[in-house]
């Protein structure tokens, strides 16, 4: 009887979690999964949804987004040049971009900000010494953000620097990703011991309230010195983007250095992840820097990440996407698209819009470059242009949209930074950095080989199931 008594019981849970699931989950499949998980598995099928169905960082971050717990003075802004701006030749007053500057309006909490100067930085030969150099010269406060921070010669470089910075008196704060400080032995972490460099990792595993959790790791690369200079993009720490080093493992990639009242809005990221992962209230505001002579571009802060009421980063990539006119350039080491990303690629295509997409010929994740081969040939058959760049493996990531705009930071155009991790971008209107980016993607072009269709139908048979099995986990690559 007690056993009859207590399948019922499991029964009536996982019909209720079933109904949880139905009523939460917004992607239909992920909610069959669920559905046909729990009453297949009564009792386990419950117990999995509950442990890793779940999304209770979104739910946890919401609950704190909405009151404002230890941020008193963030509050959702819009940009102010949709209404306010006349005359000149300022590129989302155009017909197609302004309708971008209302997406971007409507799914950010930052204003799109004027004067601002970006400077591309190649490789860890360029970024690291300007990064140090910055934080040498630190006053008051240094954020440092990043999803590996190696325990190598360049580890230990960045690590003296900023306990000396802390030693001076500037306010130091490093914030590691749990996962990725996995990367290297010794952890990073320890690097600071004994120093005045405060270090908090992002959701450290544990069996406590916030669990286990693979997914949702902070993925953004934030350095912002006195409120006054910031540097983000795509590049960790780490002997790895020394390219002119002659060990294997290398990556080449890009960063930037940013300065205008945008920093601003970068360090306020930074605060929001410092607080979440810290606990610590932050009473004042950011700082937020003078327009920089000379600077031209208009730039906007995007934080994306699973606590979000929606996929901002997926949507503004859309609807860049559908305001492209003549063409459209990405490059990304990492390119898993779902399929609302493939029509709206697709679709410019076949508007006429020149379409070019820059892989890495040979992935560090094998079973990502086997998924994402298997999108290409539907790509190439509405007239996209897909090009392989030889080895060293390329990190690069951004996209262009016709000259003006550019989107840059640490997302890659797959599910991982789309919807899972925590990532930083900055949308950038300038005509000076979107022609830079594009001779970059130019020079790459030139190195690299184009993907035919005759190349992809005549794979092996065996490649082609490799490839397709690969696409089936899309989701969670």
């Amino acid at each position: 009887m007690f056993g009859w008594f207590l399948f019922l019981i499991l029964i009536a849970i996982s019909v209720a979690t079933a109904g949880h699931a139905l009523l939460e989950k917004r992607d239909p499949r992920s909610a069959l999964g669920w559905v046909v998980l729990c009453l297949a598995l009564p009792g386990l099928g419950a117990a999995g949804y509950w442990l890793f169905g779940v999304n209770r960082i979104r739910n946890r971050a919401r609950r704190w987004q909405a009151r404002g717990r230890g941020m008193p003075w963030l509050a959702p802004a819009i940009c102010p040049w949709a209404q306010d701006l006349a005359g000149g030749r300022i590129p989302f007053r155009a017909e197609n971009f302004a309708a971008l500057l209302s997406l971007a309006d409507a799914v950010t909490r930052r204003p799109l900000l004027q004067g601002n100067h970006v400077d591309i930085l190649h490789n860890g030969e360029e970024a690291y010494p300007a990064m140090l150099a910055a934080i040498d010269r630190a006053e008051s406060s240094v954020c440092l953000a990043t999803y590996i921070f190696d325990n190598d010669a360049s580890g230990r470089t960045f690590a003296t620097a900023l306990k000396a910075a802390a030693a001076r008196g500037a306010t130091v704060r490093v914030l590691l990703d749990a996962l990725g400080a996995c990367y290297s032995w010794p952890r990073a972490y320890a690097l600071f011991a004994g120093s005045a460099v405060r270090v908090v990792k992002f959701l450290p595993f544990s069996l406590s309230e916030r669990g286990f959790y693979v997914n949702m790791r902070n993925h953004r690369k934030l350095l912002v010195v006195d409120g006054s200079i910031g540097f983000t993009g795509g590049m960790n720490i780490g002997d790895r983007h020394l390219v002119q080093r002659p060990e294997r493992g290398r990556v080449v990639d890009l960063h930037f250095r940013v300065s205008g009242p945008v920093v601003g809005q970068m360090h306020e990221a930074f605060l929001e992840d410092w607080h979440f992962a810290s606990g610590e209230a932050i009473k004042a505001p950011p700082y937020y820097p003078d327009v920089v002579a000379g600077g031209e571009a208009f730039c906007r802060g995007i934080s994306a990440g699973p606590n979000e009421d929606f996929e901002k980063l997926v949507w503004i990539v859309i609807g860049a996407l559908n305001c492209a006119r003549r063409r459209v350039r990405i490059m990304t080491p990492y390119f898993i698209p779902d399929r609302a990303l493939m029509a709206a690629i697709n679709a410019a295509a076949l508007r006429g819009v020149e379409v070019e997409i820059m892989l890495p010929r040979r992935n560090n994740l094998p079973v990502v470059g086997w998924a994402s081969r298997a999108y290409l040939g539907e790509l190439l058959e509405h007239g996209c242009r897909v090009y392989y760049q030889p080895a060293p493996f390329v990190h690069s990531k951004f996209l262009l949209v016709d000259d003006d705009f550019a989107l840059i930071g640490s997302a890659n155009l797959d599910p991982r930074s789309l919807r899972l991790n925590f990532e930083f971008n900055l949308e950038v209107y300038d005509r000076r950095l979107t022609r830079q980016l594009a001779a970059h993607f130019n020079g790459a072009r030139e190195r690299s080989r184009a993907v035919t269709p005759a190349q992809l139908t005549g794979r092996s048979l065996g490649r082609r199931l490799l490839d397709g099995a690969a696409k089936l986990f899309s989701p969670y690559l």
